[in-house]
């Protein structure tokens, strides 16, 4: 028997985060000594206060399916959080938990989009939106944005890519891979371009809201005209260091939380009840419980910005949230080094590896092929050596 995939599965390409993560570890199994910056994983512990909900949760044997959307005790507490930390209200018909914020993307995908319908996603955008899209049947249109605009789309790169197909527009703020982090005026302003075309779903990706070094963070369904338009997506692995929890969760419009649900009771039912208590625990709790991390994060974009700004190639403009720097590289294309050439951000991403011993992530993942993404979701010991190797390797 000759075994045929599908075309879907044939199309598809693997995580490029996930694939570097899993070239790191082969490399770390085979004795070689890797510092990974490619994963966006906090390396701090859980904490205490999360952990102990899990555990009274399951001594109080909580052990049952749960509701495909989620306990009605969460759904409440996300409404709580929306309305404390982001001045939006809704109700729990508007609500689902799924597990973790990137099967909630999927959800949405899969119940908006039709065959041929057009996705817009200003890149850099996170490496697992262009090929949700695709498997949605989704046609992705690139918008490019640069580093001296911080990687922002502007009202008229998003008004030129808006065409009769339109469906969806997709970004995340603080954005991964970049940092950059849409303001109230900016959303606003491309919230004046949206008003022009009413049928248009926007899908905002908040899941590094509180990590956020420029002040209060923004949302687009705040404004309300866009509220009823709008899917704003949160979960909890990065600012509660929960990212093996797999809890993420979506406020929509009512029409589109339904059929979220819908979906979801066809491909994995509801999330882990154990990790939905904890995450109670979680967003019930005030920011401050987990402000340390947050300045901590903030001290590490310092030291690796300070750090890489001395490397001679590297252009870094300063990210506002989350915790990755995404330079551009571009100054090593064409280089050789032992006959190697490099030809692109990937090439590079790769020798860095090979040569240096430190994993990055090629910019070509995220619809940018000039740039690297470097995570400083590490301990400083680790970034003041990755970069020391970067430099040396590149010398």
């Amino acid at each position: 028997m000759q075994l045929q995939l599908s075309d879907r599965i044939n199309n598809l390409e693997t995580s490029a985060t996930l694939a570097m993560a899993a070239k790191a570890r082969a490399l770390k199994a085979e004795g070689k000594d890797i510092i990974s910056l490619s994963l966006g994983e906090p390396d701090f512990n859980t904490p205490d206060f999360i952990k102990d909900a899990a555990i009274q949760a399951i001594n109080d044997n909580y052990n049952s399916y749960t509701p495909v959307d989620g306990y009605v005790e969460l759904k409440e507490a996300i409404i709580e959080k929306f309305k404390r930390d982001n001045n939006l209200t809704y109700d729990l018909s508007q609500i689902v938990v799924s597990t973790g914020a990137k099967q909630s993307l999927a959800n949405v995908a899969l119940v908006c989009i039709n065959p041929g319908d057009e996705v817009i996603l200003p890149c850099p955008y996170w490496v697992s939106y262009r090929d949700i899209v695709k498997i949605a049947e989704g046609v992705p249109v690139e918008v490019k944005t640069s580093i001296e605009n911080d990687f922002k789309m502007t009202p008229e790169q998003l008004e030129n890519a808006i065409t009769p197909k339109t469906k969806m527009l997709w970004f995340s703020s603080p954005c991964n891979p970049s940092g950059s982090s849409y303001s109230e005026k900016e959303l606003r302003a491309l919230a004046d371009v949206l008003k022009k075309h009413p049928n248009i779903v926007v899908v905002s990706d908040e899941i590094y809201e509180h990590i956020n070094f420029v002040g209060k963070h923004a949302s687009m369904a705040q404004f309300e005209d866009m509220y009823d338009r709008t899917v704003t997506v949160n979960g909890v692995s990065k600012a509660f260091a929960m990212t093996g929890w797999r809890i993420g969760y979506i406020g929509a419009p009512t029409a589109i939380a339904r059929a979220c649900t819908k979906m979801q009771g066809q491909i994995t039912s509801g999330a882990n009840c154990i990790a939905q208590r904890a995450v109670i625990t979680a967003l019930k709790a005030p920011v401050s419980k987990i402000q340390f991390m947050i300045d901590k994060f903030k001290e590490r974009r310092s030291l690796i910005l300070d750090l890489l700004n001395e490397v001679e190639g590297f252009k870094c403009n300063r990210p506002e949230g989350a915790f990755y720097v995404f330079p551009n590289v571009s100054a090593f294309f064409g280089k050789t080094f032992k006959g190697r050439k490099i030809e692109n951000a990937t090439d590079l991403s790769m020798y860095l590896l090979e040569e240096a011993h430190v994993a990055t992530v090629t910019g070509e993942a995220f619809g940018n092929e000039d740039c690297l993404r470097l995570s400083y979701a590490a301990s400083e010991t680790e970034i003041k050596e990755a970069v020391k190797r970067i430099k040396e390797a590149l010398q």
